[in-house]
């Protein structure tokens, strides 16, 4: 059975951390290892993740949550980890220390809030310096799994050949598990604007649908990738921070000629932006920013020929803030386009 790495980045959102990994500890898969990255949080999560990690502290999952089983009862703790900071996880961690614990957790301190992109990067790094793996798993912290979620999603990748090298999930919504929350994303590249595909139908309805497979990214919040991806097509993108990063990879792999897929019997429950919803003051001139800035950066790198139509949708988008009285937002949008035109 192939190794895969599993990478949960965790930013200021240990809560949320410590019951994705009360699920993905319960895998049935045989040959997993997990790393998770704190992106130097504030908020004490690197204790409060090595206290659960010792048993210290359990997971709270509220009795009438219909995912509850997913992560309750606690596993048995404590669980063997190694702590290891960004310099000594991206050249392959201490093999000496590791071969003396049986497959611990992999704890990684960046030291800074590297992004999406950069934190999840470090995690790569460390399973490229160790090369005995064949997957890499980019797991959101904001998500829960089910017993057999990674090996229906390995099963899966491994009945494809050579030339696929980007799975996804079906990615169904943490409070009504029922629906979809993606399946795959589509990508207008004239606007440089994502869609999640699916988004708010029943699964039951959608799943048989001939179109599934049609899509033009895969959500990064459940991404695995092969370790022949990995090293022809790089790591994420850390010029972005946060957004865009996945359609990037995407665009790059078609480049290199691989393909993706969905592997729908694979189910992950997402949260969906947990991290950033905490201060939905802070999101909205967090999200303008990064997304108005990500899609300039992303349609300069791949189709800049279609730049002037970014700008005339940005002005639009500016005349519209200024409508609703919005205007600090006006103003943010028209100095990312400025400073960057």
């Amino acid at each position: 059975m192939k190794k895969v790495y599993i990478v949960i980045l965790n930013y200021n959102n240990w809560q949320d951390t410590i019951e994705c990994l009360e699920s993905v500890v319960r895998s049935d898969y045989p040959n997993f290892q997990i790393i998770v990255v704190d992106n130097n949080s504030t908020d004490n999560s690197q204790e409060y993740i090595k206290d659960w990690i010792n048993g210290k502290i359990d997971v709270w999952v509220h009795p009438n949550n219909k995912l509850r089983e997913l992560s309750i009862p606690p596993v048995k703790k404590p669980i063997p980890y190694v702590f290891y900071n960004r310099q000594e996880a991206e050249e392959g961690g201490n093999p000496d220390i590791e071969k003396n614990l049986d497959n611990p957790i992999i704890f990684i301190q960046t030291g800074e809030n590297l992004g999406f992109a950069g934190g999840n990067n470090v995690g790569i790094r460390y399973a490229l310096g160790k090369n005995d793996f064949e997957y890499v798993w980019l797991l959101n912290n904001d998500t829960v799994i089910r017993r057999d979620t990674l090996s229906k999603l390995i099963n899966c990748a491994q009945s494809k050949d050579e030339s696929y090298g980007m799975f996804g999930t079906t990615l169904l919504y943490y409070d009504e598990p029922d629906l979809v929350q993606a399946l795959g994303g589509t990508f207008n590249r004239f606007f440089a604007t994502g869609k999640h595909k699916y988004a708010h139908q029943k699964f039951e309805l959608v799943k048989n649908n001939k179109d599934i497979q049609k899509f033009d990214y895969i959500i990064g919040a459940s991404l695995l990738l092969t370790k022949k991806f990995i090293k022809e097509v790089g790591l994420l993108s850390e010029d972005y921070f946060i957004y865009y990063e996945e359609i990037d990879l995407a665009l790059r792999a078609k480049r290199k000629s691989f393909k993706m897929f969905i592997c729908l019997d694979s189910i992950v429950y997402h949260k969906e932006s947990v991290t950033i919803k905490k201060n939905e003051k802070q999101i909205s001139t967090f999200s303008d920013y990064y997304r108005v800035k990500n899609r300039i950066k992303l349609t300069k790198k791949h189709n800049p020929q279609y730049l002037p139509i970014i700008y005339s949708g940005m002005l639009f988008s500016i005349y519209k803030r200024i409508k609703r009285k919005q205007y600090k937002h006006a103003k943010n949008v028209l100095k990312i386009m400025l400073g960057m035109a």
